[in-house]
């Protein structure tokens, strides 16, 4: 089950159980209606949950703990953590704490509830005393317990113990979603790992022995071309960030390009088109740069002759279009397509295959990229990237990014073409 299809079930179970916490909340007020009820559940709920998508920590639990007092008008909610440890305590009856702790460390220990009656503790003001029970239930996510939810009530009865089983659902399910979320994260930074480790070793080796071969023929392009390519290995290098500017990347790729015209020559021409508009739109980190890479290694540099590597981007409406064209030699569309789902089976266009996957797993399914190819018809790659989506902000690197010309067409190579290989 993909990431998106886990998140949509968990969010349909937390929908579910607001639902039911409605009509536990609900059916025993006369006095208010029903509506306004529901309104305030929905109120406090939205403002419980986004701290905790962080996960369990003490802000997140006094966020938690305010918030839902209020909306279950009882004398005091506490979270504790997985140990036992109080994280939050919000209400009255604060002295009695000491007296729950013992019921909270067995809870989250044997991950079972516990009820305790007030009758039952020691209190030197029993009869003014707020509290009269306590509900204790563990918080369990994927089997183990992150912590627990404690509810001290005023009065004793079944209507607390099911609103506390709610709440304490609820609280689990955004946990659960905070680690899909850390899960996600995870995924995205391994799948990136995973491209800057497909940065072609030849290519490194190529490009040191161009460089060398130009020192004695043509010091300054050498020099040159060492900048760009240290330039080129610290940014795909970078050890932060999940996303970037759709500049930054085609800035790296200008490097990129820079480097190969220099060992092609005149077998190497790229055109570039970039609309101005386009270039702050936020992309998956390295999304473009294995994509142009394989138009030069697997299209183009298999060509007798060479050809010509086009990257364009433009607005369309509320994304970006973007497409990376190689009139190479081509390939069996059908074989393509068998690759890429088996790429982690088979090693065969990794690169590829992985930059798909993270697309449909940062923006949805209806994101994939869409690839046109044939025998000796070269390819063309298509990926459309929302101009906003929650979530996807750049991560500002350490350094400067050079200027990419803005919507003007470069023919043979950003700088030209170089010396042959």
């Amino acid at each position: 089950m993909s990431w998106l299809t886990e998140r949509a079930v968990v969010g349909i179970l937390a929908t579910l159980v607001v639902l039911g916490l409605f009509a536990v909340l609900c059916r025993p007020r006369k006095s208010a209606s029903v509506h306004d009820a529901v309104l305030d559940t929905v109120k406090r709920l939205s403002r419980a949950a986004p701290e905790l998508r962080n996960g369990l920590t003490e802000q997140a639990a006094d966020q938690a703990t305010t918030e839902l007092r209020q909306m279950l008008k009882c004398v005091a909610v506490g979270i504790s953590d997985a140990q036992g440890r109080l994280l939050s305590w919000d209400g009255a009856a604060n002295e009695h704490y000491d007296d729950l702790a013992e019921s909270i460390v067995d809870s989250v220990r044997h991950g079972h509830r516990a009820h305790i009656q007030h009758e039952n503790l020691q209190c030197r003001r029993r009869g003014s005393c707020p509290m009269r029970t306590a509900v204790i239930v563990p918080l369990i996510i994927d089997g183990q317990v992150e912590g627990a939810l404690v509810v001290v009530g005023g009065v004793d009865g079944k209507r607390l113990l099911r609103a506390t089983d709610e709440v304490a659902h609820f609280l689990c399910i955004q946990l659960e979603l905070a680690k899909l979320d850390e899960s996600k994260q995870q995924l995205a930074r391994a799948e990136t790992r995973a491209l800057r480790a497909q940065i072609s070793p030849h290519f490194i080796y190529n490009t040191l022995n161009t460089i060398s071969s130009l020192i004695r023929t043509d010091p300054e392009q050498s020099r040159e071309l060492l900048q760009d390519f240290a330039a080129f290995t610290r940014y795909s290098f970078r050890t932060s960030g999940l996303f970037a500017t759709l500049a930054d990347e085609l800035s790296n790729i200008d490097r990129y390009l820079t480097i190969e015209c220099a060992r092609y020559g005149e077998r190497l021409s790229v055109r570039l088109r970039i609309a101005p508009e386009v270039q702050s739109v936020v992309v998956p980190f390295l999304v473009l740069q294995p994509l142009v890479e394989n138009a030069v290694r697997h299209g183009i540099a298999k060509k007798p002759g060479g050809g010509t590597v086009s990257v364009f981007a433009h607005d369309n409406g509320n994304e970006a279009l973007i497409t990376v064209e190689d009139d190479g030699v081509g390939m069996d569309a059908d074989r393509l397509f068998e690759d890429l789902r088996d790429a982690h089976k088979t090693g065969s266009h990794v690169g590829v295959g992985n930059i798909n996957h993270r697309m449909r797993q940062v923006f949805g399914d209806d994101y994939a990229l869409m690839v046109e190819t044939a025998p000796g018809a070269g390819m063309k790659i298509t990926l459309r990237v929302p101009k906003y989506f929650p979530g996807v902000r750049p991560d500002l690197p350490d350094f400067s990014v050079d200027d990419v010309e803005e919507d003007e067409e470069v023919v043979g190579g950003p700088t030209g073409p170089k010396s042959a290989a």
